[in-house]
């Protein structure tokens, strides 16, 4: 029997691309899955609402019990514009939705793995956390490298409790999201210039499959690995070195 039978899952953005293959690969596991989405027929959440969040954790444990697994697959781009262009709400809510509701939807689930000895959550992540800063994008970047220090912080806090945390780049695939960056890359022109060249050469190889990231996900589930970011298995790009163990101490440590 593994980890991921009969446990209690909550999957984030499961209406489509990632979120839905691991909410789909979860349950054909043998995983209770829950799919939270705004559009969701069952679960319809808006992860950045902090009352919606709240009011998803009672109803699941009243519902199926503690979820021991959480997958924050919930994600927009958010505004592509120069920074002084930028819609402010627009830029807000790429915010609360890609680093604001991990830790809502973390909050309210992690007590539940942590009283039950073992739990495994993996937040969505992307390379794009880990590029040198560019001119436009800042909304999606600022929150996905908030997402991974948010994560490291978690997995410090989990360490020793049998329930681990991490984020994951999923690769670079054909979805939603991606046809969404071509068209405002394209729009803007000439300023987005490196995500059109992006958006393009996603297209002409094909892409990652999304295979591998759904095979990343249960792994990490199926593993003890914790707080790290972990890339799939033969990416189209070279994997870029996020963090390692770190050495040395404060000058307050004595």
């Amino acid at each position: 029997m593994t980890p991921i039978q009969n446990a209690v899952a909550v999957v984030t953005g499961a209406s489509r691309g990632l979120g839905k293959d691991v909410a789909e690969a979860l349950a054909a596991h043998g995983a209770q899955v829950i799919p939270v989405a705004r559009t969701a027929e069952r679960f319809p959440v808006d992860v950045a609402d902090p009352e919606q969040v709240a009011g998803l954790a009672r109803e699941v444990e009243q519902a199926f019990g503690p979820p021991t697994i959480l997958v924050n697959a919930a994600g927009m781009f958010g505004p592509l514009e120069r920074f002084r262009d930028t819609d402010p709400a627009a830029w807000v809510d790429t915010m609360m939705v890609d680093a604001i509701g991990p830790y809502l939807t973390c909050r309210a689930f992690v007590g539940g793995m942590i009283d039950a000895g073992w739990g495994r959550i993996v937040n969505v992540s992307s390379a794009a956390s880990l590029h040198q800063p560019a001119a436009i994008g800042s909304a999606y970047g600022t929150a996905k490298t908030a997402l991974n220090h948010l994560t490291r912080h978690l997995a410090a806090d989990l360490d020793g409790t049998g329930v681990t945390a991490n984020v994951i780049h999923p690769g670079d695939v054909k979805t939603a999201m991606w046809a969404e960056i071509r068209a405002e890359a394209d729009r803007l022109g000439e300023s987005a210039t490196l995500l059109a060249d992006w958006a393009h050469w996603v297209e002409q190889t094909g892409g990652d499959p999304p295979s591998k990231a759904v095979d990343l996900v249960l792994r990490i589930i199926e593993g003890d690995m914790n707080g790290q970011f972990l890339w799939i298995d033969e990416p189209l790009r070279p994997p870029i070195p996020s963090w390692g163990a770190e050495t040395g101490t404060q000058p307050w440590d004595g």
